[in-house]
C-alpha cells in the first residue's frame, strides 16, 4: 500500500486507530500543521492525537479528491468532509476541508490542513455561535 492510500484507510475511521498506529503513515520527522497548532516529529504528533481522540466519540473523513502536485515541497492535495462527534455533544459536525501532504519515500513527512475553525469550535459554542453566525451572514451578503 501507497502512502496516500494508507492515509485514505487511516482517516477513514479515526477513532478506531490509536497513536501508534501514526508512525505508520507519517515520518519521524514529521510535521503537521492545523489551525489550531503545529507539530514537529512523530511524538509530537502521536501526543495531540492522543488528546483530539480522547475527546471524540466518532471521527471520520470522506475524502473527496487527491490531487497529485508536481511541485517539489507538496506532493498531494486532500479535499475532504471531516465527521466529527464529540462525548460531551451528540450532535454531528461536518467540516469541510483541505490538507496538503508531502510523501517522502513511503511516508508523510509534511502535513498541513486549512478548515475554518470557527465553523468547528466556535459556531457550537451557546451564545459565542449564535453571533458568529450572525457575522457570517451579514458578510454574505
Amino acid at each position: 500500500m501507497d502512502a496516500i492510500q494508507n492515509f485514505k484507510t487511516l482517516y477513514s475511521e479515526l477513532c478506531d486507530i490509536t497513536p501508534d498506529d501514526l508512525p505508520k503513515v507519517y515520518s519521524d520527522d514529521v510535521t503537521f500543521i492545523d489551525p489550531v497548532c503545529s507539530h514537529e516529529g512523530i511524538k509530537a504528533v502521536q501526543k495531540y492525537f492522543d488528546g483530539l481522540l480522547t475527546n471524540a466519540s466518532s471521527c471520520k473523513f470522506e475524502i473527496h479528491e487527491v490531487i497529485n502536485c508536481s511541485d517539489a515541497s507538496i506532493t498531494h492535495v486532500v479535499n475532504w468532509t471531516m465527521h466529527l462527534k464529540l462525548k460531551k455533544s451528540s450532535k454531528l459536525i461536518l467540516l469541510n476541508g483541505t490538507s496538503q501532504l508531502k510523501v517522502a519515500g513511503d511516508k508523510i513527512s509534511y502535513h498541513k490542513d486549512y478548515y475554518d475553525l470557527g465553523e468547528m469550535v466556535y459556531e457550537h459554542i451557546p451564545v459565542l455561535g449564535f453571533i458568529v453566525k450572525k457575522i457570517k451572514a451579514k458578510l454574505a451578503k
